[in-house]
């Protein structure tokens, strides 16, 4: 049941679309996904209409569990609520660019920034709370990005760090969480009228700091996934009288309502998806500021050698010695010491006695390989290496391993096994 004070400023905010609102939060609500374009769209029998405002997203039957497939732990998709794939369209992400997610967990607009960018430039994003930024970084990995900068850090202290380092900076704020009533009983539940008061002034907050990460310009995207006026056009406001060199962007954006110029509402009752906010906001001037670049490192023997074995290609980049592994970076990577960095690029593997071992993220990044084993999704074979099991395998050495022919993960043959390096945290449960 809906908290009685949401309902009354709800019908004094939509008038006489009210009965159409109530009506619509009583229908089931719409699920979707959206592919990775690092794998184009494989057909799927549960996948059917697009969602209109993003080229990689669709609807799918809610009667189905794409969790479950294989070739989602693959990185071919990502389940995300359709009307959460707006703000990243009205960013507009254009390759080579350096944007920054600033509120970034659990990654979905995240990653689909980074299939916009198409693995050329430099995507910072960020989460402040830790375990949400470690299941960040793992969905960074399971899609194959190669040019994110992870990070755990405040909003101020990246503002300090880099500013006007960015040309596009999204602030998906947290919020109260009112457009996700349909979806989450819990957000029902945790409702208050001061919860959005507070939301309202941590939000107001973040995009402060948001301000100043912008480049002369630049576009800032703020957006939330709440109806409360408080919390969108009111922070919007401002905002805009805090920081006079901003001001509301014009763009086409025919499938979400007006909200003023450069912001828009995603109204349940109005496309099929949940309840949003977003806000598009310009920069005034033209100069630009260059983020102090990290030192490059140089590629052991070892790993050019196992490269050479698969006929591993790597893109532009840089060598970075990180912890116990070695990553490969974008020219663009940013001075780290003294940020709480969680994954600086694509982990391309470690040492192991002089010997390389390759990190899961290389293999989920690859898109060819020299040396490969496939299993179909529906195999045995499959179902077995996904539980950690060794399969047969007369070949010796690694060996890409690829769920109808997508990469999965890595196995090292022995001449009459291929010993599994799925990671045991990624391995599934056997049924009873």
């Amino acid at each position: 049941m809906l908290p009685e004070a949401f309902l009354q400023r709800i019908q004094r905010q939509l008038g006489s679309e009210y009965p159409a609102f109530l009506e619509a939060m009583d229908m089931p609500r719409a699920v979707a996904l959206r592919f990775n374009p690092k794998r184009g769209k494989p057909e799927l029998p549960f996948v059917g209409e697009p969602v209109p405002w993003e080229p990689m997203g669709y609807y799918y039957d809610p009667q189905a569990r794409p969790g479950l497939h294989p070739w989602h732990e693959a990185g071919v998709y990502y389940l995300q609520e359709a009307s959460a794939m707006a703000p990243v369209t009205l960013l507009d992400p254009q390759p080579g660019e350096q944007i920054c997610d600033l509120c970034a967990a659990p990654g979905g607009k995240t990653t689909q920034i980074a299939g916009r960018m198409g693995g050329e430039g430099l995507l910072l994003c960020n989460e402040i709370h830790p375990t949400r930024a470690k299941i960040l970084s793992r969905n960074v990995e399971r899609l194959g990005i190669a040019n994110a900068l992870v990070t755990n850090e405040r909003p101020a202290a990246l503002a300090e760090r880099f500013p006007g380092g960015f040309d596009r900076v999204l602030v998906d704020a947290p919020c109260s969480g009112e457009g996700m009533f349909r979806k989450e009983e819990a957000a029902v539940n945790d409702w208050s009228l001061e919860t959005v008061t507070l939301c309202a002034q941590r939000q107001q907050q973040i995009l402060d700091c948001a301000a100043a990460l912008v480049r002369p310009g630049g576009r800032l995207v703020y957006s939330t996934c709440t109806f409360a006026p408080e919390e969108n056009e009111e922070v919007v406001k401002a905002f805009l009288l805090a920081h006079p060199e901003f001001s509301p962007e014009t763009v086409n954006a025919p499938w979400f309502t007006p909200a003023g110029t450069g912001c828009f509402r995603l109204w349940p009752h109005k496309l099929r998806g949940e309840g949003h906010f977003a806000a598009v906001l310009h920069k005034d001037g033209m100069e630009s500021a260059d983020l102090p670049a990290t030192q490059a490192g140089t590629l052991p023997a070892s790993f050019l050698e196992f490269g050479r074995e698969l006929g591993i290609s790597l893109p532009p980049g840089k060598a970075l010695p990180f912890g116990q592994s070695l990553f490969w970076t974008p020219e663009s990577m940013p001075e780290l010491a003294g940020l709480r960095v969680l994954r600086p690029g694509l982990e391309l593997g470690s040492l192991k006695k002089n010997r390389f071992q390759p990190a899961h993220a290389l293999a989920l990044w690859l898109e060819d390989c020299s040396r490969t084993q496939d299993y179909p999704v529906d195999s045995r074979e499959l179902e077995a290496f996904l539980h950690g099991d060794v399969t047969p395998s007369p070949e010796r050495g690694w060996r890409l391993v690829t769920a109808g022919g997508f990469p999965i993960g890595w196995g090292k043959g022995d001449g009459r096994i291929l010993k599994n390096h799925y990671p045991k945290g990624l391995r599934r449960e056997r049924k009873n």
